[in-house]
């Protein structure tokens, strides 16, 4: 299974958005922690990302990917955190010339639930050097989002959120290239972890327990457990979980399909035990989080 193009659609279920910022000389901004995932490009000037550890440069072209949307902040010169003034929703007024530096900002905000797995075990904050005389797709793609983000044409909405898209699966690409000892890449070192990640992407309708995994692993129940655990950040069983709910909230989204039908698709035996699990996980019934999904707004990019 391709997780990269499952984290997409993952990633779908909130509402999406992007704009140009533009910061005036001395200032700084804090985005607060949410539910979701983004990413901001450096489009002209340089700055420094801020977060809970060191500082890091960036000048134009770099990229940062907030993957399972911690606090951070971008400010003309180190500074602490707490420091940066927070970002108000909505939109953000235009600063007079010259600014110090600018950026896209794009984000999936998830009003229900978190963000995918695979994002929640990467480093909270990413910053990315890309190489674009090897990548020159996505020189183009930020020059497209950039101009979608400036004018507000037919079609604009479905434009960005097609870009966004585009731009989150060529970032994991190049961070996978950069890093691929990166934590939670979809294999892990150990064949038998792999072979039962495999199992539950590809059939999470099955009714798996830990003992069939780990026999499907080739390794002691115990063992299985343990090394599942430290290479993918969660116990095999709330890993399971979440992977079905996280799908049924695709199906829930992208298609008509009743919630009878949707349930066993997942791995459970009646509507009433998904919808159950669903609340447990969303805080909202299967039906509410459709009818919401329904009539999407568009992403409050912090």
């Amino acid at each position: 299974m391709d997780l990269i193009s499952e984290v997409i659609r993952s990633v779908r279920v909130g509402s999406a958005g992007a704009r140009l910022i533009r910061q005036p000389p001395s200032a700084g901004l804090r985005f607060a922690a949410f539910d979701g995932s983004g990413f901001h490009i450096i489009t002209r000037g340089t700055c420094w990302l801020i977060g809970h550890g060191e500082p890091v440069p960036l000048r134009p072209g770099d990229i940062v990917l907030t993957s399972s949307g911690a606090e951070h902040g971008l400010s003309q010169t180190p500074r602490a955190l707490r420091d940066l003034p927070l970002v108000e929703p909505g939109a953000h007024p235009p600063v007079p010339e010259p600014a110090a530096f600018e950026f896209l900002c794009g984000a999936y905000r998830l009003d229900h639930g978190h963000a995918p797995q695979y994002l929640r075990t990467l480093p909270d904050l990413i910053a990315l050097s890309p190489d674009y005389d090897h990548h020159p797709q996505l020189r183009s793609l930020i020059d497209l989002l950039s101009a979608a983000v400036s004018a507000a044409e037919p079609g604009s909405g479905a434009t960005r959120r097609a870009l966004l898209d585009l731009i989150l699966v060529q970032v994991l690409r190049q961070w996978h290239d950069q890093d691929t000892t990166a934590a939670g890449w979809p294999e892990p070192a150990h064949p038998g972890i792999a072979a039962a990640l495999r199992e539950i992407h590809q059939n999470p309708h099955r009714p798996w327990t830990v003992g069939r995994l780990s026999e499907v692993a080739g390794m002691p129940r115990t063992a299985f457990s343990r090394s599942f655990t430290t290479a993918v950040g969660r116990p095999p069983m709330s890993y399971l979980t979440g992977w079905r709910l996280g799908r049924a909230a695709r199906l829930l989204r992208e298609t008509d399909a009743s919630l009878a039908s949707i349930a066993p698709q997942v791995g459970y035996s009646t509507e009433f035990a998904f919808s159950a699990a669903f609340r447990r996980e969303y805080g909202v019934s299967p039906g509410r989080f459709r009818s919401a999904a329904s009539t999407p707004a568009a992403a409050d990019v912090r």
